[in-house]
């Protein structure tokens, strides 16, 4: 029998997980104290300050902290446990993947982190990016009175957000002197991000994207290569998880959990070698709070406060960068916009799921983290929107959707690429397909806006262009596109092999 490569041990059974009542009461990892210092930052030079604004927007600095939500939390998330045991995991259970001071901050309650100059020095090539004031043409295209705006991320030398926490992942691997990082992807914006982070402080980098996603996007993968990054399709025969996979099943379209297997395993292996992972730990979405502290800034230099905030959900990285920080001035009692994610009707983890503990891959080599989940074994349909195809929600979103401080939706993929024609052709950006379910959300609100008559002002995110996604364009447009969904059974028999633990 072939050796299964585990990081915590075995991975439990549904057979043996049945039987398990485990209660977590203790905060896992204490408070650990980051590596900081002070940093002086002037304003981007004048090419990069005038893309910050429009319209009436005046240039803004890049933020130089990420924000913690967790330290504004009233109740703590419930922290992920090791498979075996059972217990909160220590740094000891997380250093094989990741290096000491991603570590640190994936545990940390203090409020703000500093950002080093080195990547403050990368974001610069970007940052800060353009919050569009008013997206008039669309506006009068739905004849509507809500004021729309979108912040744009599709700026970055990838053309997405990835990249705002592909450069500090990448930047402290060097300084602890990995010499290579792998990965997953799904759509290729993060495995790009991360091909385009090691070109710049000289890791190797092997990417395993999804296989549906490696067929569709060629050009995803190309745009890796051309950074120097290994990819693959998963499930792949490199490792023991894709070869066991396509045993099964030759034909697999692949999923993000697959994927993660591959590299986790293939990073558990090797001593030079780290995981990078691109969206849903929590360090990952405080590096992507550069969105929204930006974000805040741009609007309250226009005296404008958003009463509806709109992301699209997969994993949560681009939603939680956006939102978070407005989700702090919330709690601070100073704003109180409806927070809204939108999923694919096809991987709804937060509209279907339950909030249970579940593995965040395939073949359960991660730690078991309570979120959002459609069952760590679910393979969603191959929709276009290949980076929201994840079967869990970032355990941290997940909390605050508990917590009752947004709500979440559902939007077919056929209404998705309706909007983003409409967006395309009145505002003149492609969109890639993740976004297009935030602006369905955000037609739909603005139209909801036309009925009612209110003026409402709509902020939503724009995290990507699509100029590597206009084959999924070209099906909408000869009217070969199809709305997938998933059957009740099958989401029944992935949720009967989720380990049954009490929190």
């Amino acid at each position: 029998m072939a050796t299964h490569f585990i990081l915590f041990g075995s991975p439990v059974t549904s057979s043996s997980a049945s039987s398990i009542n485990t209660r977590v009461e203790k905060q896992w990892l204490g408070n650990f104290a980051l590596k900081t210092k002070p940093m002086q930052l002037g304003l981007s030079n004048g090419y990069r300050a005038r893309a910050a604004f429009s319209a009436d927007l005046k240039p803004v600095e890049i933020p130089r902290r990420w924000y913690n939500l967790i330290a504004d939390l009233p109740v703590k998330p419930p922290p992920p446990l090791n498979p075996t045991t059972f217990q909160p995991v220590k740094p000891e259970d997380l250093s094989p993947l990741f290096p000491d001071e991603l570590i640190k901050q994936e545990v940390t309650n203090e409020k703000f982190v500093d950002i080093p100059d080195e990547v403050l020095d990368v974001y610069r090539l970007w940052r800060p990016t353009p919050l569009i004031s008013l997206a008039k043409r669309l506006e009068k295209l739905l004849d509507t009175p809500a004021r729309i705006y979108y912040k744009y991320e599709g700026g970055s030398p990838a053309g997405s957000h990835k990249p705002n926490t592909a450069v500090p992942q990448v930047w402290y691997n060097a300084q602890q002197g990995v010499k290579n990082v792998v990965t997953e992807t799904g759509a290729g914006q993060w495995g790009s991000s991360l091909a385009f982070a090691c070109s710049l402080f000289g890791l190797g980098c092997e990417v395993w994207q999804v296989r549906a996603s490696y067929d569709q996007k060629p050009y995803r993968r190309i745009m890796m290569q051309t950074w120097g990054a290994k990819v693959h399709p998963s499930p792949s025969t490199v490792t023991e998880t894709g070869r066991k996979i396509l045993q099964m099943d030759p034909s697999s379209p692949g999923s993000l959990g697959i994927a993660i297997s591959e590299a986790v395993e293939v990073a558990a292996m090797n001593a030079d070698t780290k995981y990078c992972l691109g969206s849903v730990l929590n360090h990952v979405l405080l590096h992507q709070t550069v969105i929204g502290e930006e974000c805040l800034k741009q609007m309250e230099a226009i005296g404008e406060t958003p009463d509806v905030i709109i992301g699209c959900t997969g994993g949560g990285s681009n939603f939680a960068g956006l939102s978070f920080p407005f989700i702090r001035e919330k709690l601070d009692g100073k704003i109180n916009p409806i927070i809204r994610a939108v999923e694919p009707a096809a991987c709804p983890s937060l509209t279907k799921g339950i909030y249970a503990y579940d593995y965040g891959d395939t073949a359960g080599m991660t730690p078991l983290m309570k979120m959002h989940t459609l069952g760590h074994d679910f393979i969603p349909d191959p929709i276009h929107a290949g980076g929201l195809r994840y079967h869990g929600m970032a355990p941290l979103i997940s909390h605050v959707y508990e917590l009752g401080f947004m709500e979440a939706i559902a939007i077919p993929q056929t209404e998705c690429f309706r909007g983003a024609i409409q967006f395309a052709r009145s505002e003149g950006l492609i969109p890639a397909p993740e976004p297009t379910h935030a602006i369905a959300a955000t037609i739909r609100e603005a139209l909801r806006c036309r009925e009612t008559g209110e003026s409402k002002v709509i902020l939503t995110a724009m995290c990507g262009h699509g100029h590597f996604d206009l084959p999924a364009y070209e099906k909408y447009l000869q009217g070969n596109m199809v709305d997938l969904t998933f059957s009740e059974e099958k989401i029944r028999a992935s949720l009967a092999k989720v380990p049954r633990v009490v929190a």
